[in-house]
């Protein structure tokens, strides 16, 4: 960090990481004291000039200064500093204009204040640089510990930087490296620097495990939680963001706890034992967010911090958990500007409340600034608004269509009548409300229509959707002109997946909206039609799962998996099976590659249990789904009887691929046999492949070949099997499927290893393939093959942490593959029998606890000479 100069540097004697302080000396001498000792609390050095007035500036001596400084701290208040003879600025602006660009600056700025005009130019110079950290205070103590909590959080953020490869490429920006399923903020953190400091200051003391960000909606407890999530992935082997915002029913908590941690679970055992054994070891951040409306969930986070050791857990809600582990932060509204006739235009330029409406309206039109004609009435605004951060990103994205004066005016005459809607709620929920209502009704009658329709959605949504359950509706005529009125009011956000523009609503929108759809009497139409258009796009999008176009696919349904499951659940209520059964079954390669076969499997499970009536097609789709799910999970018993019901029925129906792959089912289960059936097997996978042929299905077939080579490669025939999956991976570029390419490239891995050869660079791409489909399963894979490479040469270094590490993912996932210890497990029994078990045996304890971070830097690293 350190910038170099030329000539003899002044150096501080400890040679620790040196702090400049830029600032005034005599009137900020207080100030001075009390930064220097936060500094040196940091063990770090100030580099303070405390020279006194001089005939000449000492310029050579605070460029030498500043040239072997680390970090910028630069406190002003009043005065501009004194002008040497012939020189055209101060000191203290110099030092600031000298600073290189590179160098971290901090800034800190006293009020109240009456400036020198000199120093308010100054000031706005810095507000314009987006290089720097611009903060408020108002006492000598309240200084010195922003001083201290803003160091610790640049200190980590540039730890965490030196971290990455040489290349200058950082981890944490390739997707091989996420620590977690943090979302991207969508904005700065205005004004919360603070708060961020305290949870990020509590995150690291262990005696707070379970925190609560508790406050109203709309405070942004949230967009608090996601900063401090990011902020802190550096002290976690994974921070893991579990939106709870479409869970209803408090049972289904743990389940999406598992399913963000990519944890598969036993439904018939309690899932919170099952995540400590998939998670022991590992230091997890969980941010679960909106549990107001699950608290009866508590008893299960109690559960989770008994069987999760190493676990912390934080929570957004509007209610406390009322548990006795429970650390509550409240989340309180902006600071606001006291009253705006009694102070000056730069103390409320400086509240955090008027900082978040300047930055919001500067982003709806860029043409805005607040300014002396201006400031008193924003600051009249967001005192209107509470300081509620929510409130005052609405208010601003008004400003396209209103002036300040306006705005003021609306609000002044509107928000006295809706606060007065819902007594029974605390005073700035009814405020947030209040907010959102008066956005609503500024729209146009077609955008207000379109707003409460859209309350049907239960998570992004993409214009074909809202197209659907818009169709018929009389003030739909311009959809996209009114879908564009709701993004410009900001109670829509736009972003595009894919080429696919997709929208998204805050919660506390979101929740009025979807307050209005129910009182509405085309509710039920509307919620037909949202099912039906993603019963739909199951048919349409099928095809596109398979080759070139399976990435985007893939990603499209993630973006609208929530939506999804709301729609199929909606006809299953109803006794609309058939329709979920077939959706289901075409999105096979989906559930298969995202790791998400067991959801689907319980889809199944339901339709069956269901009282409807099921065409012979269901019910052949639910048995065959439901076990050849089953087939791939620990510890299941799978009934052939049901399999072969499901073949008779595909094959009833003329439903050649899905008898296939029930043959495929039969298959596995011959395999799974105590003892193997290899015999059965063949003759079900042969009639398989008869069934569906390149021509019907060129991804499946070739899926159905490497199978055909697995039972091969059983009879220990590794040299047939090989030649299979040799001519599958020869086949899989003209196919131009990942999922096919990365199969058929661990499985010739695995063949090459039973005739004796190492292949890691087979594994290494199948790795990267996984990474890029989001298959969690094949990262088991990947690290069990370069873990049985490591093995046969004899690198016990590698191969121990390796194969603890895929250890770690079979239960985590919940993968069971029984074939591939075949293969390499006497090369393990032979290091377990000699002098080098021990170390065998650490690496592989280490493998088991390491983070997937770690695991993943460990597995891409460059393959040692003896094994490539």
């Amino acid at each position: 960090m350190t910038g170099g100069g030329a000539g003899h540097p002044i150096r501080t004697p400890d040679q620790r990481l040196r702090i400049f302080v830029s600032s005034t000396l005599h009137e900020l001498e207080p100030e001075r004291r009390a930064a220097r000792t936060a500094i040196e609390r940091m063990r770090l050095a100030p580099v303070m000039f405390e020279l006194g007035a001089r005939p000449h500036p000492p310029r050579d001596l605070y460029r030498a200064y500043l040239e072997q400084s680390d970090v910028f701290v630069g406190i002003y208040w009043q005065n501009y500093g004194w002008v040497a003879p012939g020189e055209d600025m101060s000191g203290l602006e110099d030092e600031y204009r000298l600073a290189p660009l590179v160098m971290p600056k901090l800034i800190y700025v006293k009020s109240p204040a009456e400036r020198d005009e000199r120093l308010n130019a100054l000031m706005a110079r810095i507000r314009d640089d987006d290089t720097v950290s611009y903060t408020s205070f108002s006492t000598p103590l309240e200084l010195a510990e922003l001083i201290e909590a803003d160091l610790a959080i640049l200190l980590a953020e540039r730890f965490d930087a030196s971290l990455a490869p040489a290349t200058g490429h950082r981890p944490d920006d390739d997707p091989a490296y996420t620590t977690g399923r943090v979302p991207a903020p969508y904005s700065e953190a205005v004004g919360r620097e603070q708060e961020i400091a305290t949870l990020l200051a509590w995150l690291g003391d262990d005696g707070y495990r379970m925190i609560t960000l508790l406050g109203p909606g709309g405070i942004g407890k949230s967009r608090l939680a996601i900063e401090v999530g990011h902020l802190a992935r550096s002290r976690f082997d994974r921070v893991t963001f579990v939106s709870l915002e479409h869970v209803r029913d408090p049972a289904d908590v743990l389940k999406a706890v598992a399913r963000d941690l990519g944890v598969r679970y036993a439904s018939d055992r309690p899932i919170t034992p099952q995540l400590g054994v998939a998670r022991a070891g590992r230091r997890d951040l969980l941010v679960l967010d909106n549990f107001e409306q699950v608290l009866p969930a508590a008893a299960d986070v109690v559960s989770l911090l008994s069987d999760l050791p190493d676990a912390t857990i934080l929570a957004t809600s509007r209610a406390r958990l009322r548990i006795r582990s429970e650390h509550v932060f409240d989340v309180d509204a902006l600071t606001l500007p006291d009253d705006p006739a009694e102070v000056s235009v730069d103390e409320i330029l400086e509240a955090p409340a008027i900082r978040l409406f300047r930055d919001r309206a500067h982003a709806a039109d860029p043409r805005f600034d607040v300014t002396a004609d201006n400031a008193e009435d924003v600051a009249r605004i967001c005192r209107a608004l509470e300081g509620v951060p929510l409130a005052i990103e609405l208010a601003a994205a008004r400003i396209r269509v209103l002036t300040v004066a306006a705005m003021l005016s609306k609000l002044d005459r509107v928000l006295p009548l809706l606060v007065t809607g819902a007594r029974d709620l605390p005073e700035r929920q009814r405020t947030i409300e209040a907010t959102v209502l008066w956005s609503v009704d500024l729209l146009s009658p077609e955008a207000r229509a379109l707003f409460v329709r859209l309350g049907v959605f239960a998570g992004d949504f993409s214009l074909e959707a809202v197209e659907a359950v818009a169709d018929g509706a009389p003030w739909s005529a311009d959809l996209l002109g009114t879908l564009l009125e709701l993004v410009d009011g900001s109670l829509l956000r736009a972003h595009d997946d894919v080429g696919v523009p997709l929208y998204s609503m805050l919660v506390p929108v979101r929740e009025i909206a979807t307050a209005r759809f129910e009182d509405q009497s085309h509710a039920s139409a509307a919620r037909r039609a949202h099912a039906n258009f993603y019963v739909r796009l199951a048919y349409e999008i099928e095809p596109l799962l398979r080759g070139s176009t399976q990435l985007a696919a893939l990603t499209r349904l993630e973006a609208e998996r929530d939506n999804i499951r709301s729609g199929y659940r909606h006809l299953i209520a109803t006794g609309e099976v058939n329709a979920v059964a077939d959706a289901v079954w075409r999105l096979l390669l989906y559930w298969w590659i995202r790791t998400a076969l067991v959801e689907a499997k319980g889809w199944m499970t339901e339709i069956l249990a269901a009282r409807a009536s099921l065409t012979d097609r269901t019910r052949g789709i639910a048995l065959g789904f439901a076990a050849w799910v089953s087939l791939w999970q620990p510890g299941a018993v799978v009934d052939r009887q049901s399999i072969d019901e499901s073949i008779a029925l595909f094959h009833a129906d003329g439903d050649v691929f899905g008898e296939g792959a029930s043959q495929l089912a039969l298959s596995l289960a011959c395999i799974s046999a105590a003892p193997p059936d290899l015999n059965g097997a063949e003759e079900a996978q042969r009639r398989a492949l008869e069934l569906v042929t390149p021509r019907d299905d060129a991804t499946f077939n070739a899926l159905f070949r490497c199978a055909l080579g697995s039972i091969e490669l059983y009879r220990g025939n590794a040299a047939a099997a090989l030649a299979i999956y040799e001519a599958v991976l020869a086949e899989a570029p003209r196919i131009g499927d990942g999922f096919v390419e990365s199969v058929a490239l661990t499985n010739v891995g695995w063949a090459s290893l039973r005739l004796g050869r190492a292949r890691p660079e087979l594994f290494t791409r199948h790795l990267k393939i996984a990474l890029r489909l989001g298959n969690e399963d094949g990262l088991g894979y990947a690290f069990e093959g370069l873990a049985a490479c490591a093995a046969i040469v004899g690198d016990v270094a590698r191969a121990g942490p390796l194969l603890g590490a895929a250890e770690a993912a079979r239960i985590r996932t919940g993968l069971v593959e029984r074939r591939t210890y075949v293969t390499y497990g006497p090369t393990i029994e032979q290091i377990l029998a000699s002098d080098r078990a021990a170390e065998f045996e650490a690496g592989r304890a280490r493998g088991r606890s390491m983070s997937r971070r770690d695991a993943l830097e460990l597995a891409l690293r460059p393959i040692p000479p003896e094994m490539a």
